[in-house]
């Protein structure tokens, strides 16, 4: 990575607005910025717009959000989205028994509408429209072109350099790129140093006729269901699974808090495996069981890694490059926020023009983003407080016991119907402790106390890891490997052999493999990698000692779902 580069930036290209990524919170800013008549260039990586984005994924409308993806693009749903989702639910398991919550409460707090989407076809669809907005103002999309570093004129950010182009000026530069942005890096604003401040989610795409979905999940065309799992069907790992249904298939994923991951020494393609071939499952997955795609991501974790002030000089921040993904519990709102965020950096851009001071849209910007009450939802105030107690060893530790007991359960039990209150209560999810109890204990006793036995057989097969990496579209860049093996010791870098989700224990075709290398009457355990199978989600820049880039534009993997 070109973390900064001190060119004569006099000499360089010039647009007004450089929006560096094309996925929702990009289109946002760049939307708002064309509508606006600012100059606007976007920046994309991957061959297309939403080839290198992934998602669970379910967008929505908030009643209270300044910005909603169909407010900027009429269209959209009828268009770019897969399915309405009217239903929401809370599947706990423990073995075969299943307990179910209805999130109908919290699914529809706050909320105009939610739909599925898969990225790839959202992404192109969003940057269709972007080009002919920036189009018309003498800017446009550009894709296959990766934003490599900062360029910086007597120390300070003005404006980009590239892979495949020569430096652009820019009076702002918005960075939409991702949860792996280079340029929140480069800028000092973001780090990758902690894993518990992130999750990694890996999802199956599974082929499924309309009219099977229509009768397994009792939908109509414009209905859909979400369901999330938790439990004791994932080895112990703090995190859980998700379905949603798509128009003619289904999203099918797990998301873990890294740390636990890691901790576990779990594997990432089997804990999906484990959610897959439940016997719950087996009532809504097709009789031929087809998987479209396997991806994986990290996702931020809000509570902890949302920035306050995400911007630096003319570089402002958005969506998840600004760890703008809110997950607390059952609540899982990403893309929406990413919206907000990207009409709010266009907003505070245009305002500080105006006032000639095109210097101030940051502090403008980080101001917006508290007023409207986005930072009060990515970073609740009493999370902070509560989790000093909560997350302790010692509580978390007395809690976990009190549950299991035979009084903590005679307390569920008698509790019954107000879980489910908990369950739909944005105050209450505001402030759930990362902890083995919430994530595992709880959903797992519930499930034993007050389940059902699972009826239906599942015949599922999935595919296996290596037949998963051999379905995927690579571009390799021979000879320009993105990721650099700093310390092939065990100890430095062995987790990422099990927490790469293309690589694990024994496996022979992913990433990251381990080996015993004897010297001299001597054996010691090393990594070695090959970026070949790399599906640049990121994981290994923070469990293993690694430099981490993206692929040059358009090279690297090519997601055609997302």
């Amino acid at each position: 990575m070109t973390d900064a580069v001190d060119v004569d930036a006099a000499d360089a290209e010039h647009f007004e607005a450089v929006v560096v990524g094309a996925g929702p919170g990009g289109a946002a800013a760049a939307a708002v910025l064309a509508n606006n008549g600012v100059e606007t260039l976007v920046l994309e990586r991957g061959v297309e717009a939403g080839s290198k984005n992934v998602s669970g994924g379910l967008i929505y409308a908030e009643r209270s959000a300044p910005y909603t993806i169909d407010d900027l693009f009429p269209d959209f749903r009828e268009e770019a989205s897969e399915r309405p989702v009217t239903r929401n639910y809370m599947d706990n398991i423990a073995g075969d028994r299943v307990h179910t919550v209805d999130l109908k409460d919290v699914h529809e707090h706050d909320t105009l509408w939610c739909d599925s989407v898969l990225r790839r076809p959202m992404d192109s669809w969003l940057a269709d429209r972007v080009h002919e907005l920036t189009a018309e103002t003498g800017g446009g999309v550009l894709t296959g072109v990766r934003v490599n570093g900062l360029l910086r004129e007597d120390g300070e950010i003005v404006g980009v350099t590239c892979d495949e182009l020569d430096p652009i000026r820019a009076d702002v530069v918005v960075a939409a790129d991702g949860v792996n942005s280079e340029l929140a890096r480069a800028a000092g604003l973001m780090d990758w140093e902690e894993p518990n401040e992130w999750f990694q989610g890996v999802k199956a795409v599974v082929d499924v006729e309309p009219d099977v979905i229509a009768d397994r999940f009792d939908v109509a065309e414009d209905e859909g269901v979400a369901r999330l799992f938790g439990g004791d069907l994932f080895d112990g790992v703090r995190g859980g699974g998700f379905l949603y249904t798509n128009r003619d298939s289904l999203s099918i994923g797990t998301v873990f808090h890294l740390d636990s991951l890691a901790a576990e020494r779990a594997e990432p393609h089997e804990l999906l495996d484990n959610l897959l071939t439940h016997p719950h499952l087996g009532q809504w997955l097709p009789d031929e069981y087809s998987e479209r795609e396997y991806s994986a991501k990290l996702v931020p974790d809000s509570k902890k890694v949302a920035h306050g002030s995400p911007f630096r000089d003319r570089l402002l921040l958005v969506g998840d490059a600004a760890g703008q993904m809110q997950a607390q519990g059952p609540i899982i709102k990403g893309m929406n926020h990413a919206v907000t965020a990207g009409g709010l950096a266009a907003e505070a851009y245009i305002e500080a023009r105006s006032r000639n001071a095109p210097y101030s849209a940051g502090d403008l910007y980080a101001d917006k983003l508290r007023d409207e009450g986005v930072m009060d939802k990515l970073r609740p105030t009493r999370y902070e407080l509560s989790r000093r107690v909560s997350e302790s060893d010692a509580v978390s530790g007395a809690l976990d016991g009190l549950v299991r007991s035979s009084v903590g359960r005679l307390g569920l039990r008698a509790a019954g119907g107000l879980t489910g209150r908990v369950f739909n209560s944005p105050f209450a999810l505001g402030m759930l402790p990362d902890t083995h109890t919430s994530y595992v204990t709880v959903p797992t006793v519930l499930a034993e106390e007050l389940g059902e036995p699972a009826t239906a057989e599942n015949d599922a097969t999935p595919p296996t890891l290596e037949e998963r990496i051999g379905e995927l579209t690579y571009d390799t860049d021979v000879g320009n490997p993105h990721i650099e093996l700093v310390d092939e010791s065990y100890e430095a870098s062995g987790t990422a052999v099990t927490a790469c989700p293309v690589s694990a224990r024994d496996f022979g075709g992913g990433c990251y493999r381990e080996e015993t290398v004897r010297t001299d009457g001597s054996e010691e355990r090393v990594v070695s990698l090959d970026t070949q199978p790399c599906v640049e989600c990121g994981t290994c820049a923070i469990v293993a000692d690694t430099e981490w880039t993206h692929p040059r534009g358009g090279k690297g993997v090519e997601f055609d779902q997302g």
